[in-house]
């Protein structure tokens, strides 16, 4: 019986994926005319240092991951970004339906914290969260369970009690470490491998079947 849900933000809540890639691109490009798109598709939903270390490759101008990373933060392209216009308004929805029926809600997110609240307020759904967990609070980042078992032990929760809303190989592996029962949002644009969710799901509004009968 699920008792809470847990939430993943980007490629779940909003579909950030595609436009932080479209700003990494134009970064490499200024380095290296010859980067193509599809080249950086492994950076989505990697850890920091995978991601960086793609960047890294396909650049290949001699700078380390980490002095890539570090010019590209001086650019503030969170500052840029619409998002409201990313938000996937479904998921408004599904959040209140949940929160009426008595399942206990979280969001478990790879970001910075700061950012994390920053989407969750501007788009008006920070007051559904009981518990908000970013991945900077933790020595190991997903694919390593910590931060789901966590985010569980804060709701007081069993982790078998849980559903975890995921998108991307990385963050369906934490989950499923966790022991936690997985939908993924399907995304074929990327190459996700969503093999260990047990549920695959088109749109964030099937959670609410899932939760009914898994």
């Amino acid at each position: 019986m699920i008792k809470a849900v847990i939430f993943d933000m980007d490629g779940v809540i909003i579909d950030s994926e595609g436009i932080y890639l479209e700003y990494q691109l134009e970064f490499a490009r200024k380095k290296n005319p010859a980067v193509q798109l599809e080249q950086l598709f492994p950076m989505v939903g990697a850890t920091k240092q995978q991601a960086w270390e793609v960047l890294e490759r396909a650049i290949s101008n001699g700078q380390t991951w980490e002095e890539l990373r570090n010019e590209f933060r001086q650019h503030n392209v969170y500052d840029q970004v619409d998002y409201q216009k990313i938000y996937r308004s479904e998921v408004t929805e599904v959040l209140e339906t949940l929160q009426a029926e008595g399942y206990r809600l979280a969001l478990a997110s790879s970001t910075q914290l700061d950012l994390v609240e920053h989407v969750l307020e501007v788009n008006g759904i920070r007051s559904y969260f009981e518990v908000v967990v970013s991945g900077n609070q933790f020595k190991k980042s997903k694919p390593d369970p910590e931060i789901y078992l966590y985010t569980a032990s804060c709701l007081g929760i069993k982790e078998e009690e849980c559903l975890a809303v995921e998108d991307s190989t990385i963050g369906i592996t934490a989950a499923y470490r966790a022991g936690m029962k997985v939908a993924a949002v399907i995304d074929q644009r990327y190459q996700f491998d969503q093999s260990l969710a047990g549920y695959h799901i088109k749109d964030v509004k099937d959670v609410l079947e899932i939760v009914k009968r898994a």
